[in-house]
């Protein structure tokens, strides 16, 4: 009986042994090591600025343990969907999507391998949700570059309270922008301005569709928007030639050709999205649950060359633009 009790308790705690090692092999650890897959949309200041965030938030926490495939799909939406799928077949152990794009073609790539987004304006229209409760419920989740729309409102009425038209500059291609103008342009009306949009498609017709815009218009507000970001230099040089001020969405807009913005770090919204690749990495959360998570500060900034060329008087709490 002795013999046959002892086989049981060994029988027993071998298999306490396997369990309690499988536990800590699906949690992971920080001895592990990881893959972690970036897919950028497109390169210019913000999403830089995000993607930096996020890679030095996982290297704090795990220093080498960590390796980044990192692809920039320059400003291709399907070749964000090569990318991702190249991802999942690789077996990376996360996937990192930077802007809307990015992101839905992650989640078509994949619904089993965790997949941490930022610079997304509206998780609810980029994936489709109805019904939405503050996390996605898929193998999703991530960060929000939403800078408050009603705020933004009322800082272009500010500086330009004698304006009668307002045109809204974005690409037609990114979900985005599209949430932004249909939130912004009853705003927009309720104080008093005639609103009307102007789209572009892509890169081609940027300069085009803004020197209309400026033809139109009496001020040009551009939200956060990919493709016009990457064009930033562009637009300046068409609303310069024409005389008409911008309102940016962002601050790197804002730099190259706005005059005033209310905006976000892009880079904290990249740490942030970083922390919460470590929480799933290392400590298994669960990526179906957590909340989409928003930039701590918004800051009210201005372009002093463009203020002082249009004669823009701002407010006394607002921060200039670094140079």
């Amino acid at each position: 009986m002795t013999t046959r009790f002892t086989k049981i308790i060994c029988i027993i705690a071998a298999f306490a042994m396997i369990f309690t090692a499988l536990c800590f092999t699906s949690c992971g650890d920080e001895s592990d090591t990881f893959t972690v897959g970036i897919c950028q949309l497109v390169q210019h200041e913000a999403l830089d600025a995000a993607t930096e965030g996020f890679k030095a938030a996982l290297k704090e926490k795990l220093g080498d343990k960590v390796t980044f495939t990192e692809q920039n799909a320059s400003g291709d939406s399907a070749t964000c969907v090569t990318i991702c799928n190249q991802f999942v077949t690789s077996g990376v152990d996360l996937i990192m999507a930077n802007a809307t794009a990015a992101l839905q073609a992650a989640s078509a790539a994949t619904s089993k391998i965790p997949v941490i987004a930022t610079s997304i304006t509206d998780y609810s229209s980029a994936l489709d949700i109805d019904n939405w409760t503050g996390a996605t419920g898929k193998n999703i989740s991530g960060t929000c570059d939403l800078a408050p729309l009603d705020t933004q409102a009322e800082m272009i009425k500010q500086l330009f309270p004698d304006a009668n038209k307002v045109g809204i500059l974005y690409c037609s291609a990114e979900a985005n922008s599209k949430y932004q103008v249909e939130t912004i342009t009853p705003l927009l009306a309720a104080l008093g301005y005639t609103v009307k949009s102007f789209t572009f498609a892509d890169t081609n017709d940027v300069s085009s569709v803004t020197a209309s815009a400026c033809d139109e218009c009496d001020v040009i507000y551009i939200p956060t928007d990919n493709t016009a970001a990457s064009c930033s230099g562009a637009i300046g040089s068409v609303c310069d030639s024409k005389n008409v001020p911008v309102f940016a969405g962002e601050e790197g807009l804002c730099r190259y050709c706005g005059a005033a913005t209310l905006t976000i770090k892009y880079y904290d919204i990249g740490y942030e999205a970083g922390l919460m690749a470590y929480e799933i990495l290392v400590n298994g959360a669960d990526v179906s649950t957590m909340d989409i998570r928003f930039a701590p500060v918004f800051t009210k900034k201005y372009n002093k060359a463009y203020c002082d060329k249009y004669g823009i008087t701002v407010p006394s709490d607002w921060t200039e633009l670094d140079a």
